[in-house]
């Protein structure tokens, strides 16, 4: 009954209009976006979003609207911090390598938009997911890896390396990543250590391999020449979001 009642909570609702949303982490003011389903009935699962490397754009606000049609509460996250929007790529890769090196402050940043979305009117706080793109999408695991209150998260082409140090742990929350099975910022011992740190974990996870795709495959802003590396991949992404409803429509 509680299956049949999601599902069909999960038809598309028409979206209150997305609202800014500042919030902190200790004495760091972040500028996220929040999206809420305007015919919910009753408390919702709430999804963090985590943006890719050059921070909160316009495609991680409409994918929290798209979330917001399906029945939830998205929160689109903002890592970086007010203000703080890489000028171009290279800026960007200096900017996610902070937080890819220190993997606590990105955790602690990641858990200051959950705490954030869980004060989001109408959000049930026992049903929440992470999900990420890019950068984002290591956010996501590293969400799963410490342990935050969430009970799934989805990595979207994201980075699959383990930190340095890090020792697998027992993973609670469910793990859905979809990958570019050509994608050469991602390794093939990456994608082994990876698994094999999540049979370690004894984690229930899945992990998706799109193939012809490279990294960056929902990202139309990437282009479509995948012998750049990174690309638009309409037939991945497509699979992808329908591989994510899925899993989110399992999880709560």
């Amino acid at each position: 009954m509680r299956r049949a009642a999601l599902a069909l909570s999960l038809a598309v609702l028409p979206v209150l209009a997305g609202q800014p949303l500042t919030y902190s982490d200790g004495a760091t003011k972040l500028a996220g976006y929040v999206a809420q389903p305007a015919a919910a009935k009753g408390k919702v699962p709430g999804v963090v979003v985590i943006h890719q490397w050059m921070g909160l754009t316009d495609h991680e606000r409409k994918v929290s609207d798209d979330l917001a049609k399906l029945g939830y509460v998205a929160l689109a996250a903002d890592i970086y911090g007010e203000g703080v929007r890489p000028k171009d790529t290279g800026e960007a890769g200096k900017l996610a390598g902070t937080y890819k090196g220190d993997r606590a402050l990105y955790r602690r940043r990641i858990a200051a938009a959950i705490e954030a979305l869980k004060a989001q009117k109408g959000v049930d706080a026992s049903r929440l997911a992470v999900i990420g793109f890019c950068f984002g999408g290591t956010g996501a695991l590293e969400a799963a890896r410490g342990g935050l209150p969430v009970k799934g998260v989805v990595s979207f082409h994201g980075g699959l390396d383990v930190p340095a140090g890090y020792l697998a742990a027992p993973i609670t929350a469910k793990v859905l990543v979809a990958h570019g099975a050509d994608d050469p910022f991602v390794p093939a011992k990456d994608v082994a250590a990876f698994q094999e740190e999540m049979r370690q974990a004894k984690a229930d996870h899945v992990f998706v391999a799109y193939g012809g795709a490279v990294h960056a495959f929902t990202q139309k802003g990437a282009g479509n020449d995948s012998a750049k590396g990174a690309a638009y991949n309409e037939a991945a992404h497509r699979r992808s979001w329908q591989h994510m409803k899925d899993f989110l429509q399992e999880l709560f």
